[in-house]
């Protein structure tokens, strides 16, 4: 008995993204990547074992509007306008991530604390 005649379906794993392919398939670079998910910008979906961070799908849509905001805002307004828009959408991926929300933007290994409340020394620049 093959698949179709049983009715099932093989459940494709969701693709993880690892940073250096965000830079690959955006105009961001490495630094800037993680500067945003430190900042809280974009949040990873999954750490790996090596403490690696893993994003999923929705990151790219994320990135394309920061790209936008960012053409006349600077990143304090960009957050202020991400954020606004999540609380508006109940329903937006990034609510239903891995880590609770204390521990999106940062993460123990990271040693980032400081940024995790703003962005302070964080240039201004994507």
């Amino acid at each position: 008995m093959n698949w179709t005649q049983a009715k099932r379906r093989l459940q494709v794993p969701t693709k993880r993204y690892r940073i250096g392919e965000l830079v690959r398939f955006s105009p961001f670079s490495r630094q800037t990547i993680h500067n945003y998910t430190i900042m809280g910008l974009i949040r990873e979906a999954e750490w790996t074992e090596g403490g690696h961070r893993l994003y999923d799908e929705s990151v790219f849509a994320r990135l394309s509007r920061i790209l936008e905001l960012r053409e006349t805002m600077s990143l304090t307004e960009v957050r202020r306008v991400l954020n606004q828009e999540e609380a508006r959408d109940s329903t937006h991926p990034l609510r239903s991530t891995a880590l609770p929300p204390e521990a999106r933007a940062v993460s123990p290994q990271d040693g980032h604390e400081r940024y995790a409340q703003g962005d302070e020394g964080l240039a201004d620049a994507t």
